[in-house]
């Protein structure tokens, strides 16, 4: 693992650092409580997606997840996100995320193109 991504000759891009905002509607995840499935739902989750980072807070009024992970392929998605759609009538954003050391090397990579281009 390099810089947050794993590569496989040449260079390929084998995961992706993702962060994942799961916002669970009130009277689904109320039930999911008292049956006991939330829990449950959640400790699967973690065990496959591994997360380097897990937050659980209230947003909006509604019960949060937040997690950052590495999504290895895009066709994982519907495996991670339907058990919140179905389960817990659940909002889940995706997006793509960088750590700090993403951002150095993306803006050092961008200045040396900026040079390039302003040198033509």
């Amino acid at each position: 693992m390099l810089n947050g991504y794993e590569y496989f000759l040449p260079l390929k891009i084998l995961s992706m650092r993702t962060l994942m905002k799961v916002t669970m509607d009130v009277v689904a995840s109320n039930k999911a409580i008292m049956d006991g499935s939330l829990p449950k739902m959640m400790q699967a989750t973690m065990e496959k997606l591994k997360p380097e980072a897990s937050y659980f807070t209230a947003m909006d009024g509604c019960r949060t997840c937040i997690l950052v992970f590495d999504l290895k392929d895009p066709s994982e998605i519907p495996g991670i996100c339907e058990p919140f759609f179905m389960n817990m009538n659940a909002k889940v954003e995706l997006s793509p995320v960088m750590n700090a050391d993403d951002l150095k090397k993306g803006l050092d990579s961008l200045q040396g193109m900026l040079k390039e281009i302003a040198s033509n």
